[in-house]
């Protein structure tokens, strides 16, 4: 279960050093993450440990992410921003 001070710890690590990631993740953690299931916010949780450049490169389509449940994470959160 997330606590505050978990929560806390996981929105600060949706700051990114790359814009493009930051609107995703931001807007998600405060939006969409508490609608998760736990088993989905710890894989939003594991996530955020991945390097920038990989997510990017998964996000925005250049590059396959091999791992299945990183790769429905990013598809759940590529849904809710597309409008």
């Amino acid at each position: 279960m997330f606590d505050k001070q978990r929560y806390g710890r996981l929105k600060w690590a949706c700051r990114r050093g790359m814009l493009e990631l930051d609107v995703l993740f931001m807007p998600f953690a405060e939006t969409g993450f508490l609608e998760l299931s736990e088993e989905k916010q710890e894989a939003f949780e594991r996530l955020l440990t991945f390097d920038d450049p990989d997510l990017y490169a998964w996000f925005m389509g250049h590059q396959e992410c091999k791992d299945q449940e990183m790769s429905d994470m990013i598809e759940h959160i590529l849904s809710r921003v597309k409008v």
